[in-house]
């Protein structure tokens, strides 16, 4: 088929045209498309703890806003450290992102050297949820009330003992900032991680154990350990007779106490890409069905305006960098 020079002309200029059109729009529809595959959530701690329960119900609840499936991914060793080196190392393209923690965030930039280095690697996407400590006791101690406990420490300085999941945990700071603020002198047992502490604690080899709500409840509801004093927002529905630290006049000792559990991404991940990973893990967290979940573990999504978040993490660095100091933890 032949043309006039006028008609190719036309056509080179519709074809030029549509070139270009398609130039402007692929930009649009690719960021519409996002996500367009699975996205890949590291949780920095193995799996079956507190961390990677919340993970995985949270992955859950925003299959329905993305309409992608988000992926848990298991990377612990090293206090957390090799799975948040994991995300900070990811490409920064919207399809890996981590579980942050008090202790990720908070505890290991001042705990490890190389902690320290993940800096500026990555960025705060959601505070997705909160979870309470408790102060148990073996019944062998004797003790079945917040009162009784106190008076039992001070009466008998340095002779009971409290397991903690390992130096420069959070369950060590809260001992540490116990003794300090309450003037008593439990001695501070360290395990290698909270399972061993715990087995410790059942057996009485070890009278006292603060922990996370979800890891004691059921020993707490066996008899096996009895809880004296609570960590919290408010008081746990389970155990309404045990006050928070909060009602017994030591705030500190409550914020310290409280765990939270958010959401990070590699640093230089699309602002767009951010705010839309946020509003999904946002609305996963308050899902009906999410949130009945959480507090089947003792958790509840978090109450906070988000744009505090980094500042949050800021301020608990700052702080718990104080404890460790007054702790006497060096740096690894």
């Amino acid at each position: 088929m032949s043309f006039t020079p006028r008609q190719a002309a036309r056509r080179l200029s519709l074809l030029s045209l549509g070139c270009a059109l398609a130039a402007v729009s692929l930009p649009a529809l690719a960021q519409e498309a996002y996500p367009s595959k699975p996205i890949k959530l590291i949780v920095p701690f193995a799996a079956g703890g507190s961390t990677d329960l919340v993970a995985r119900v949270i992955a859950d609840g925003m299959r329905s806003t993305l309409g992608q499936s988000v992926v848990v991914d298991n990377k612990a060793g090293a206090g957390g450290m090799i799975g948040s080196e994991a995300v900070a190392q990811a490409a920064p393209d919207g399809y890996t992102i981590g579980m942050a923690t008090v202790s990720t965030a908070t505890i290991n930039p001042s705990l490890y050297s190389r902690a320290a280095k993940l800096d500026g690697k990555l960025i705060p996407v959601a505070n997705l949820v909160t979870m309470p400590s408790v102060y148990t006791v073996h019944p062998k101690m004797g003790a079945n009330n917040f009162k009784d406990f106190l008076a039992k420490l001070r009466a008998e300085p340095g002779v009971y003992s409290a397991a903690v999941p390992g130096l420069g945990t959070l369950g060590h700071l809260m001992v540490a900032s116990f003794n300090e603020t309450l003037k008593t002198q439990m001695q501070i047992v360290p395990y290698r991680g909270a399972g061993p502490a715990l087995n410790d604690a059942l057996a009485g080899m070890v009278q006292v154990m603060p922990d996370q709500l979800p890891s004691v409840l059921p020993h707490v509801k066996a008899g096996k350990l009895l809880p004296v004093v609570l960590a919290g927002h408010e008081r746990s529905p389970d155990m309404p007779e045990v006050p928070t630290f909060k009602e017994l006049g030591y705030p500190e000792l409550n914020e310290l106490g409280i765990s939270w559990f958010g959401m990070v991404a590699p640093a230089g991940t699309p602002p767009a890409m951010v705010a839309k990973l946020q509003e999904a893990a946002l609305k996963a967290a308050r899902l009906p069905e999410v949130v009945k979940r959480l507090k089947d573990m003792g958790a509840v999504p978090t109450q906070m305006e988000q744009s505090r978040f980094a500042d949050q993490i800021a301020a608990e660095r700052k702080r718990n960098k104080e404890l460790l100091d007054r702790a006497g933890v060096k740096p690894e």
